[in-house]
């Protein structure tokens, strides 16, 4: 990388105005991103060591890191705000870029002639304190094409060996997917004539190559730990509609919470898996236009890079949505069966409340009887004391000599008594029965 941007930070400058007008908020953010990533110069030899960081504790991890890296180099740390940053480190230049779950420290070098020089110019030894675990690592190294360097071929395992012609000819990539002594997948870059800046552009892609596959496959464990649970979920669900359609045996509250308690834990897992397989889409669409981008040309006798990947990452991808497209279609059958049953839980409900209903109507109809009884019972009693009365009334006026004798008065009197009560208690009846009236009606 050339000295004039080796320790430069590549950010958008704020614009207040375009020839005289005031400018949109977002313009300098818009306009920035197309430069947020520029292509290195790269001169050759060198070698590029990245390594990826899954990002958990959020931004503020990264900032120290930086804050700690720019302490010990005696520099500014870079903006909060900041995406990507870079600074000399000793021979080379340290690269950091912020992603949406992940970061990355690339430093580019001289190529050393051994793994200890190599290990003790690389910023990734003692003292480097890394924001999160490592996802992705890139050893990448940029020969001359010589007859010496087409040596190191036979170092890479001839098993899965991708070799390929890239740059009309002017390159070749090589590589074996395989991870070395630290743990680093080992790329090969060849070069007989790019220039610098395609030579930058041309390890950007292949780093973003490994980087975001790695980050693609992260997709398939989960899937294959949610497939099985979803096979688990079909079969109780099969399960439950078959105790549905046999209505003697049916209970219908238990096969309605056996429903629901598969559908909160399918939804539990899609929700859990949603951005996860979202991810995968994402970053193998990367990959796909990464490796359109190289525009290999093949090598007799060895896989493309392309190639390669299309048989190994494609059906881990497929998988992935095989998976997610599995949950939406089973949610759908758990959501048809709890309507279902919950119809027939409804159906079952209203029976239970006509059956209540004509219940509350019998005994309705038992308490009016009773009521009708009670008060044919209650006019001749009260017949029975009102007679009684005119006849106490009847012998004591007896003593003033009045020509009517006690006992006729007393006779005469039970039909009057009966026929005034009854009235009086059918009159009291039907005040009871009528709606009351609100004032001014």
């Amino acid at each position: 990388m050339s000295d004039e941007t080796s320790n430069l930070e590549f950010q958008p400058r704020a614009q207040g105005s375009v020839m005289g007008f005031p400018a949109h908020e977002g313009r300098p953010g818009a306009i920035g991103e197309v430069h947020a990533r520029p292509h290195p110069l790269i001169e050759k030899p060198r070698v590029l060591v990245q390594l990826a960081f899954m990002t958990e504790g959020g931004a503020g991890v990264d900032m120290a890191v930086l804050s700690e890296l720019s302490r010990r180099l005696g520099i500014a740390a870079p903006d909060r705000h900041a995406r990507h940053h870079a600074m000399k480190w000793g021979k080379g230049t340290l690269r950091w870029e912020r992603h949406t779950e992940f970061s990355t420290y690339l430093w580019e070098g001289p190529l050393a002639e051994s793994s200890r020089a190599a290990q003790e110019d690389c910023p990734f030894g003692n003292g480097f304190s890394p924001p999160g675990t490592v996802i992705s690592g890139i050893r990448l190294e940029i020969r001359k094409w010589t007859q010496a360097s087409e040596k190191l071929i036979a170092a890479f395992d001839p098993t899965s060996l991708c070799y390929s012609l890239v740059e009309r000819g002017n390159a070749a990539i090589i590589t074996d997917f395989r991870q070395d002594g630290d743990g680093l997948t080992r790329i090969l870059v060849l070069d007989r004539g790019l220039t610098p800046a395609r030579t930058g552009a041309l390890t950007q892609r292949l780093i973003d190559l490994e980087t975001y596959r790695t980050l693609a496959m992260l997709g398939l464990p989960l899937a294959l730990t949610l497939s099985s649970r979803a096979r688990r979920i079909e079969d109780r669900l099969a399960q439950t509609t078959l105790e549905m359609k046999v209505a003697e045996t049916r209970d219908s509250q238990t096969l309605l919470a056996d429903l629901t308690e598969l559908a909160a834990e399918l939804e539990a897992d899609a929700a859990s898996s949603l951005y996860r397989f979202g991810a995968s889409r994402a970053y193998d669409g990367i990959v796909v236009e990464r490796l359109q981008a190289l525009d290999e040309e093949a090598v007799p006798g060895y896989d493309t890079w392309g190639g390669f990947l299309q048989r190994r990452v494609a059906p881990a991808m497929r998988t992935c949505r095989s998976v997610e497209e599995r949950q939406a279609n089973l949610s759908r059958k758990l959501t048809r069966a709890t309507t279902l049953l919950r119809t027939w839980v409804d159906v079952e409900v209203e029976k239970q409340n006509r059956d209540l209903l004509a219940s509350m109507n019998n005994r309705a109809r038992l308490q009016l009887r009773l009521q009708q009884t009670v008060e044919g019972l209650s006019v001749a009693a009260v017949s029975y004391y009102v007679v009684g009365l005119i006849s106490y009334l009847a012998k004591g006026a007896s003593i003033f000599g009045h020509a009517f004798a006690p006992e006729i008065v007393t006779a005469a009197a039970v039909p009057v008594a009966i026929v005034l009560v009854w009235w009086g208690v059918r009159r009291v009846r039907r005040m009871h029965s009528e709606p009351a009236k609100h004032p001014g009606e």
